[in-house]
């Protein structure tokens, strides 16, 4: 019996960090914890690009952009939505992770997912590196191991075509 898992490795890969520009006090940290992550596992700063977007309901379109390029192993998407007081929040939090979740079955990229949905801007801040860590640091972990495992995956299906 075959077990495969990835590890948490950046080496020899291609990363790419999309974020919202919105709530970018949270944002920012959320990148800075995803990069931070990505180097100390071996990605050279050379192979991780960061991409910035005005907000969290741009983050699918911009993901689907830099996926069709073909040039990433995985792909780290961060961003803040906060609860406000309409169905905004519902909407754009909702259909953001839907378009994300879409994108990773349909291109088999792996996307670590940072993007927060928080009824206060404390919580939120809690998430980007306060008493909660940094889902940034987390979504790339994620991200690497998850590109890492397809290829582990990749090559024993090729393994297996002999």
């Amino acid at each position: 019996m075959a077990e495969f898992e990835g590890t948490p490795t950046g080496a020899g890969r291609r990363f790419v960090v999309v974020a919202s520009r919105f709530n970018e006090t949270v944002t920012q940290s959320l990148v800075n914890g995803a990069l931070d992550c990505l180097v100390r596992h071996g990605a050279r700063a050379d192979d991780v690009d960061v991409v910035w977007v005005p907000g969290a309901w741009e983050l699918p379109a911009a993901v689907a952009r830099v996926l069709m390029s073909e040039r990433y192993d995985a792909v780290v998407a961060c961003g803040a939505v906060i609860r406000g007081e309409t169905p905004h929040f519902d909407f754009v939090a909702g259909e953001a992770s839907r378009g994300l979740s879409m994108l990773q079955g349909e291109y088999g990229v792996p996307i670590g997912f940072a993007l927060l949905t928080t009824d206060t801007l404390e919580q939120a801040l809690q998430r980007a590196g306060g008493a909660h860590g940094n889902k940034g640091w987390d979504a790339a972990l994620a991200a690497m191991q998850m590109a890492d495992l397809f290829g582990l995956l990749d090559a024993g299906s090729d393994a297996g075509d002999d």
